[in-house]
């Protein structure tokens, strides 16, 4: 795959560490696949600074990266073990990415199956494919990151690359979700509403019009810890709403003999 841009490096010294580190990936012989802004630049054209490298790779593979960058002279860090981990020097870092901070994207084989590649500093290299790059920017929505601009664009200009089917499977439980990227995107673009397909926003309307028709859940929960555990903090720990996992307060007028499944 030819890439449409680069992304812009701080200065020489976060060149020499992008280069050297992506050298000392290849030569690692794990499998591994570039992300992160890099990506974005790759299939939209978009060419904008960034600061760091995105690797991803799968759960049984990054502690295997990290131990071999350690044995290079880098400091590592296992930042938080359920998703993320870091390789340093200096002021310079990769981040080792192997599921969303969240639990909803694990990176698995079927990630490389579909990935394409590319070529970057003399290395052939995997990139991951458009699909799963709109997967794991989907819940990124904090009060101090939104990547919701990254995903129209990649709509935009990477609309026949996307595998819409996949990116459904992906989405299934929290449909939702792409339903509200999808109504962003034609909102953004008016001209470009025929680059999402019919069916895939028929069938999310069908399943809204479905889901509006059924009762009110009967406990409290509050999902938008999904997107920002800081901005939602308060939803969970003062106002009774279960967080992703757990349990939370009945919502107003349902009793616990009714959620046991007794007579109202």
């Amino acid at each position: 795959m030819e890439v449409k841009a680069a992304p812009t490096l701080a200065d020489a010294d976060a060149e020499a560490f992008v280069s050297e580190a992506l050298e000392d990936l290849v030569a690692c012989h794990i499998p591994f696949l570039l992300a992160g802004t890099f990506a974005i630049s790759a299939y939209t054209g978009i060419t904008r600074p960034t600061k760091d490298l995105d690797i991803f790779c799968k759960a049984g593979d990054y502690a295997r990266i990290l131990a071999h960058f350690q044995e290079k002279g880098y400091e590592i860090e296992v930042e938080d073990d359920r998703w993320l981990g870091k390789i340093k020097k200096g002021r310079h870092f990769c981040d080792v990415i192997f599921a969303a901070s969240n639990g909803t994207m694990p990176i698995s084989e079927s990630w490389f199956e579909n990935a394409n590649q590319i070529e970057m500093n003399g290395h052939k290299v995997r990139i991951i494919a458009p699909t799963e790059l709109i997967w794991s920017k989907c819940f990124v929505q904090l009060r101090h990151r939104y990547d919701g601009g990254d995903i129209v664009h990649m709509i935009l200009r990477a609309h026949d690359q996307i595998d819409w089917d996949r990116l459904l499977n992906h989405m299934e439980v929290h449909w939702e979700v792409l339903l509200i990227h999808l109504l962003n995107f034609r909102w953004i673009y008016p001209t470009e509403r025929d680059k999402v397909p019919d069916w895939l926003l028929d069938e999310l309307l069908d399943r809204l019009k479905a889901q509006r028709e059924l009762p009110l859940p009967q406990m409290k929960i509050c999902r938008g810890r999904m997107f920002s555990r800081v901005d939602f903090e308060i939803d969970v720990k003062e106002w009774g709403f279960a967080d992703v996992g757990g349990e939370g307060d009945l919502r107003e007028g349902v009793d616990e003999e009714t959620r046991e499944g007794g007579p109202a």
